[in-house]
């Protein structure tokens, strides 16, 4: 295997890093305040304008649309790096390079499964950063974990489909900018179980769309929104259906796989963004006559957090190198594997910095609270390290049986 950088990445490297420390992360502060006088002003998920300015900047740059492989030109591999450094600003870091999810994963595969016209409507204006879109798939009636529960109906009428059911953690629902909703229903429930589903294309504002609220997250609301969205006889023309009736599984292993990776490589970025702050943080404080730095079960832990982040960060390479090299499913195996590792090296790192702050870890004058929530989630989102844990063994037990 190699993870060597080739010229033209090492460059990327070096200018995502000089965005990310001259840019992104002094605008933080600036994208919070931002955010909560929008709230003020009745609009809680409506885009902080310091998010225009920095993808103007990016776009300047030429930071933009790095994470699709056919734009880039990058390798999986060396997208990786890439993606490790937004992730040290979870959010508006991948937002400001318009590489932040779902809009990634809905580019992917509209690239992948669009027609030609679904192409030109929506992936274009997603490729330019000038609507934002929402993926519909998991459902608060059924375990959602085992995707074969899913029961909102895609109904063939004539030259139409008609969408009814409820969903939830519709991830920018929330965002005004939204203007197109992938959605995931069972279209042929005859068929057999891995090929009743299907995905189509819903504008937001179709009659019968109805976003009923947006979920915080431990709190927190995030900019997208994430949303609970129903739908009530929603009705869409037959040019909306992406790829073939029954297709939505396989179509949805096209858009996940690559999307769990890139969760994890911004994983890697986010434990990073932790692990320096504990450092600074234990470097500047005294207790018991000397520093934090020089108590023994300080260093312990920085030195967890460090042996395991590497750790997860290898693991993630050889997924990413084995995506490029052989194809997402020849990884299924380690896309699972790193889908569990990746969120739970993470939460363990970012625990410990929060611990090693003390009670300013728990505040929000620190990111590491919010970083927390958003590693946590990751343990769920785009399937739960339970489900994933159980592919790894199955592919294991596969070789035995075979």
């Amino acid at each position: 295997m190699d993870f060597a950088l080739s010229q033209k990445s090492e460059d990327y490297l070096k200018n995502v890093r000089a965005f990310m420390a001259d840019q992104v992360l002094p605008a933080e502060p600036v994208y919070q305040r931002q955010r909560q006088e929008l709230a003020a002003q009745g609009q809680p998920n409506g885009s902080p304008p310091v998010i225009a300015e920095l993808q103007a900047e990016a776009r300047s740059r030429g930071l933009w649309n790095l994470f699709l492989p056919d734009v880039s030109g990058l390798t999986n591999v060396e997208y990786a790096v890439l993606a490790e450094e937004m992730g040290r600003s979870h959010v508006i870091g991948p937002e400001s390079m318009n590489c932040l999810s779902p809009d990634t994963g809905n580019m992917e595969l509209l690239h992948l499964f669009g027609s030609a016209g679904q192409k030109k409507r929506w992936l274009e204006p997603l490729l330019e950063g000038t609507i934002r879109s929402g993926f519909s798939m998991t459902e608060p009636d059924v375990a959602s974990s085992d995707a074969t529960n899913i029961s909102t109906t895609i109904t063939r009428d004539g030259d139409d489909y008609v969408i009814n059911g409820r969903k939830w953690w519709t991830t920018g629902g929330g965002d005004p900018r939204c203007a197109v909703l992938i959605v995931m229903g069972r279209s042929d429930p005859e068929a057999p179980a891995h090929q009743q589903h299907s995905m189509i294309l819903v504008p937001i504002d179709t009659p019968g769309v109805q976003v009923l609220r947006t979920l915080p997250v431990y709190g927190f609301q995030e900019q997208q929104g994430h949303a609970e969205i129903l739908y009530t006889d929603v009705r869409v023309p037959k040019e909306n259906l992406i790829g073939e009736q029954g297709a939505g599984f396989a179509i949805a292993q096209g858009r996940l796989g690559p999307g769990r990776i890139h969760h994890c490589m911004r994983l890697i970025g986010m434990a990073e963004r932790a692990l320096e702050l504990a450092c600074r943080r234990v470097l500047s404080r005294q207790a018991f006559g000397k520093r934090l730095a020089d108590q023994g079960t300080v260093q312990a832990q920085l030195a967890e957090s460090r042996m395991e982040i590497e750790q997860a960060r290898l693991l993630v390479l050889k997924t990413a190198w084995m995506i490029d090299e052989l194809g997402v499913k020849a990884a299924r195996s380690e896309i699972s594997a790193i889908k569990v590792i990746a969120p739970r090296m993470a939460c363990g790192v970012i625990d410990r910095a929060i611990q090693l702050h003390g009670a300013a870890g728990v505040s929000d004058d620190f990111p590491l609270a919010s970083i927390w929530s958003r590693a946590r989630t990751l343990r769920i989102a785009d399937g739960p390290d339970d489900v994933h844990v159980r592919k790894v063994a199955q592919q294991e037990l596969r070789k035995y049986r075979e």
